[in-house]
């Protein structure tokens, strides 16, 4: 299949070794440096798009690309706020849109462990909930999409949260056992850290803790291929949970 890479950082660099080494082809490569090259593209060039961009600009990448009649997959963060928005204008051209906030096969087990965990601790109040996040110092957006993906299944879980709110690094509060009625996430950019993300329950006696580190961007770029594969084809809005109860 020919792909047409939006963003073209260390993550589209990553998605692009993937691809080739799967047979496809890149038809061509767009980031903020050539961003009007996405207007001169010819319609059929193109089979399915990959976006990994900035949040500023995700929204104006996936709605061109929607309105192209180009599948999406799209990996970039921190835009969900018009997804509502994305999702309408799918289902209005009859196009194929793919959204993850995380695409490695590990982290999305881990969706599913989180929300499993989080079914089990319902009954044990005591326990206080927190959670941290780590990655890169080029990271632009905090929390990360895959810790708010795990803060909603915590919620799913215990329905006495209400909402998930940030703290600032090195404030010890999150440490502390106490009642707070939200999922605290603490967001640390470290170097080059590809993704750490832990889930912790806190009590005076114990603590219970579950963490996922990703070695490298390959997890997430392998992922995100798949997901265009998969994603030919098809009509309608898709996450990881369609694609994984597909090859169960």
């Amino acid at each position: 299949m020919n792909i047409l890479l939006l963003g073209y950082g260390k993550m589209g660099k990553a998605i692009e070794q993937i691809a080739l080494e799967r047979g496809h082809q890149i038809a061509a490569r767009v980031d903020a440096h050539n961003r009007a090259d996405l207007e001169t593209i010819p319609a059929d060039a193109v089979d399915v798009v990959i976006e990994f961009s900035a949040p500023e600009s995700a929204v104006d990448n996936i709605k061109s690309c929607l309105q192209r009649g180009w599948p999406v997959v799209c990996g970039t963060t921190g835009w969900l706020s018009h997804r509502t928005e994305i999702e309408q204008l799918c289902q209005e051209k009859e196009g194929a849109f793919f959204y993850a906030s995380n695409y490695s096969i590990g982290v999305n087990l881990f969706f599913r462990l989180n929300k499993t965990l989080a079914r089990f601790m319902r009954n044990y109040p005591s326990y206080h909930v927190s959670m941290t996040e780590i990655h890169h110092t080029e990271k632009k957006d905090a929390p990360s999409g895959t810790a708010i993906t795990l803060a909603e299944g915590v919620l799913e879980g215990l329905p006495n949260k209400q909402g998930w709110v940030t703290k600032e690094a090195g404030d010890d509060k999150g440490s502390r056992i106490n009642s707070t009625d939200a999922v605290e996430i603490e967001s640390l950019r470290e170097g080059t850290v590809p993704g750490t993300h832990t889930v912790r329950y806190d009590s005076e006696v114990d603590r219970i803790e579950i963490t996922h580190i990703a070695h490298s961007r390959q997890g997430f770029a392998l992922g995100a291929v798949i997901a265009a594969e998969w994603l030919i084809g098809r009509q309608g809005v898709f996450g990881m949970d369609d694609l994984l109860g597909s090859i169960e």
